[in-house]
């Protein structure tokens, strides 16, 4: 009930009327059946922006930070990620990752949209980094299309660090939905898996326009902390 208030009624409207999205291939979604929808992630603007103009209801995979955040305000964004009925994913071991994965399929077993971000964390610089295997496990079990999204303006709006984001206008692209039914029953092997998943930051890339690297972002994030803070980080 809360979520469809938010989306139809409260946060929605107000979204679309704010920051004027540009949207684009729309009708690539489906409108029905379960389909994973995969994007860039360049601000926290993303999780409202992206969901906003989808008609359809779509869960994402939240990272658990969301739900377990200290204080007054850690309490209010966990009640609204909870409420918006987002799925909270520990990012930290191989474990924490084959349980996102076991509630991703969850939700595709139930003929629902499943929105996630293959790269694992918000860019910090606005590229677009390596994609997390996840996205393809979850694809070739499921069998289901991938819809690769690109949001196009929501960095310049509220980079990482940024509370209120700037009003601008944005871009909100999908493409074709990817279909992977050649893989069936390969969910196992570890070049499939990197195969479709790298196949799938490429439909993102060629909508999105951003430089790519070949690398984790947790990764280059961490390297770039330790030059800054080096004796913290011993």
């Amino acid at each position: 009930m809360f979520y469809c208030v938010l989306k139809y009624v409260l946060l929605g409207p107000l979204l679309r009327l704010v920051f004027r999205s540009r949207i684009e291939g729309l009708e690539h979604i489906p409108a029905d059946g379960a389909a994973i929808v995969a994007g860039n992630h360049l601000s926290f603007s993303d999780h409202f922006l992206m969901p906003a103009i989808i008609k359809r209801r779509i869960t994402f995979l939240a990272k658990a930070e969301y739900f377990t955040g200290p204080g007054v305000k850690g309490r209010l964004t966990a009640a609204f990620f909870r409420s918006a009925g987002q799925i909270p994913v520990d990012r930290s071991g191989k474990e924490a990752g084959r349980a996102a994965i076991r509630e991703g399929l969850g939700v595709l077993g139930k003929g629902e949209l499943l929105g996630i971000y293959p790269e694992g964390t918000r860019s910090h610089d606005g590229r677009l980094y390596k994609g997390k295997v996840g996205v393809a496990a979850m694809a070739l079990r499921a069998q289901v299309p991938v819809v690769p999204c690109a949001m196009v303006g929501t960095f310049e709006i509220q980079p990482p660090g940024q509370v209120v984001p700037r009003v601008k206008r944005v871009t909100i692209r999908f493409g074709a939905p990817l279909d992977f039914s050649r893989y069936a029953g390969m969910d196992n092997e570890k070049a499939v898996l990197r195969a479709v998943t790298d196949e799938i930051m490429y439909a993102i890339l060629a909508l999105s326009g951003q430089e790519y690297v070949d690398r984790y972002a947790a990764e280059v994030k961490a390297e770039q902390q330790a030059k800054k803070f080096p004796r913290l980080l011993r």
